[in-house]
């Protein structure tokens, strides 16, 4: 199958425009493989130091002749999600062993929950959590002793942190050990129609404890379709981890089988043998691409509109929202997992998962065949799906079709011919949509404008009965150099009921949603955001909005608004408590959303 003319297209803006960048990261990595990890270079005292604790394996290392494998951890046991690596690090360090290699833990790094701080004031750290997980990346594994690394990480900062941190050491192997979904639970839209019912009022506080606690029951990821589980879509649609891995459930025998293999893999990778695979390699502008379809075909979390240009900066790629918009046109969408559907990832996995649409889009030429993987060189390794016989791990092709078409479709009959996200442009400045949710009856609202500038304001006017008539809920000073850019999931639930008492409603913000926001379209991410004085800071109540995601376009209708002076707003109480204070140097030097929302230069 021949390559799909927009990806090719896309593909190859991608790799012109990042041609300076991408060769001056290359040649950096060349140069550090040159010079190798320095272990049989150190001192005796360093060496010493590096050992000491090390137990069998320290005479293996003092002889510096055998594979050397980084363990990085974002391992805490408050992390649903992160819980099951707790027993990662002694696995893996008996797995190499028994491969003639070793393996320590390099560092770990943190991992918080954007679930936890919804609405609180620690979720204005989340976003700049991922910068800090690179930094803490880069410091684990500034030692230089290890020929290859792996990376025990799965929510919505996490990957993307650990993925740029993976590239400023280019040079070596990198493969991303997921921990997998929790068990099913309380079906999604059951969890999502009490939140709503609690938000009108209608229930208390007991009983949306209990189905909340029922959602969430165990360890491993949240089994719907947010940015979590979007960034294991795309570690395998970009080669970072095992065929098939990604949604195998926490303690199954399959999922420990996959963690044996993920380390032998690694260090088989490294320099020392015949398959050197740097991560360099396997993370070029082909593999960006793919990740970006996967993004469109399965309806994923908006959040990767930030996530993956700052990943892609890492190693010198330059990406812009014009690269999504141009492959969601030309991408069909595949799935439907909540919140774009009632299934959770267990069904999609369940149904062909990941293989199954892998499959489709090569064979509709909607993905680059020919990409490095840890798996081996081209994606079609991807297609195919693991299974634990008595002769252990085996990988075999992957179904033909779909085993549940209400959840998975071939890419000939799809649920949409476009992808799930939309770029919008107009003279409010330039967002992005998730529209893969939004039923086509909302893609276009046009109303007068209700102004807040936090969440907790616009909660306030729907309790008190302010928000009755069609309105476009804007919300901002929500950037990254305002605040942070926290997510406004807890805006969510009014809104749908809104929606759902026939209102047609809108939500314009330079903030988040979550990356399993839905039913409600939401300008998100606008840029300029309103601290710089962009157009939303122009914006009063009763100005009339219009969005239309049919279009891709953002505008406001009322003569003369823009020629207004910006508003200001107090942000002082967003400057310290929670650790706010921390991050006072990110506020200052963060990016635009467009660009990543990065403290880190290309």
């Amino acid at each position: 199958m021949s390559l799909n003319p927009t990806l090719a297209a896309v593909t190859d803006r991608i790799i012109a425009r990042s041609e300076t960048t991408r060769a001056a990261y290359l040649e950096r990595m060349r140069a550090a493989r040159g010079k190798g990890p320095a272990r049989a270079h150190l001192s005796c005292s360093g060496q010493a130091h590096a050992y000491a604790a090390t137990g069998p394996d320290q005479q293996t290392l003092a002889e510096a002749s055998k594979g050397h494998l980084g363990i990085i951890t974002a391992y805490n046991d408050m992390l649903s999600a992160h819980q099951p690596f707790e027993t990662y690090p002694a696995l893996i360090r008996d797995t190499v062993r028994q491969a003639g290699g070793t393996a320590q833990v390099a560092g770990g790094v943190p991992a918080m929950c954007d679930g936890v701080t919804q609405g609180e004031a620690g979720m204005e750290l989340s976003l700049f959590s991922r910068d800090t997980i690179a930094m803490a990346t880069g410091v684990a594994l500034s030692h230089n002793v290890f020929d290859a690394a792996v990376f025990l990480g799965v929510c919505d900062k996490i990957v993307p942190g650990l993925v740029i941190g993976a590239q400023a050491f280019g040079h070596i192997p990198a493969v991303f050990l997921p921990a997998g979904p929790m068990t099913s639970g309380l079906a999604n839209d059951e969890k999502a129609h009490i939140r709503q019912k609690f938000a009108a009022g209608e229930i208390g506080r007991e009983e949306l404890l209990k189905a909340e606690m029922a959602a969430y029951h165990g360890p491993g990821t949240c089994t719907f379709y947010g940015t979590a589980n979007t960034n294991q879509m795309l570690m395998e649609f970009m080669g970072l981890h095992l065929p098939g891995s990604s949604f195998v459930n926490p303690g199954t025998p399959l999922r420990e089988a996959l963690t044996v293999a993920g380390a032998k893999r690694a260090l088989s990778l490294s320099a020392l043998g015949n398959t050197y695979t740097p991560v360099c390699d396997v993370l070029d502008e082909k593999a960006y691409a793919n990740g970006i379809v996967g993004l469109m075909a399965t309806g994923g979390s908006t959040n990767l509109l930030i996530h993956l240009i700052a990943m892609a900066r890492a190693g010198g790629i330059l990406l812009d929202w014009q690269d999504f918009a141009e492959l969601s046109d030309a991408v069909p969408l595949l799935a439907r997992v909540y919140p774009n559907g009632l299934a959770d990832v267990n069904h999609f996995h369940a149904a062909g998962g990941l293989g199954y649409m892998i499959g489709e889009l090569l064979k509709t030429g909607l993905l680059h065949p020919d990409t490095r993987t840890v798996a081996g060189d081209g994606l079609e390794h991807y297609t195919q799906e693991p299974f634990l016989t008595e002769d252990g791990l085996t990988f075999r092709p992957g179904p033909g079709q779909s085993l549940n078409d209400a959840v998975l479709r071939p890419a000939d009959t799809p649920f949409q011919k476009s992808g799930g996200l939309k770029r919008l442009a107009g003279n409010l400045g330039t967002a992005v949509i998730k529209v893969s949710a939004v039923a086509k009856e909302h893609h276009v609202v046009q109303a007068p404008a209700r102004v807040f500038h936090d969440q907790e304001e616009a909660k306030t006017a729907f309790k008190a009965g302010e928000l009755t008539d069609d309105v476009i809920v804007v919300v901002r000073f929500q950037g990254p150099k305002a605040n942070g850019m926290p997510e406004l999931h807890s805006l969510t639930p009014f809104l749908g009921i809104m929606q759902g008492r026939g209102q047609k409603v809108a939500l314009v913000t330079d903030g988040r949603m979550s990356g399993a926001s839905g039913k409600v379209p939401a300008a998100i991410h606008v840029v300029p955001e309103a601290l710089d004085g962009g157009p939303i800071s122009r914006i009063q109540d009763g100005d009339v909005l219009r969005l239309d995601a049919a279009k891709g376009t953002l505008e406001v209708l009322t003569e003369g608004a823009l020629e207004r002076e910006p508003a200001t707003a107090d942000l002082s109480a967003h400057q310290h408590g929670t650790g706010r204070e921390l991050f006072s140097l990110f506020r200052r030097s963060v990016a635009s959303a467009d660009e990543g929302a990065s403290v880190f230069g290309v």
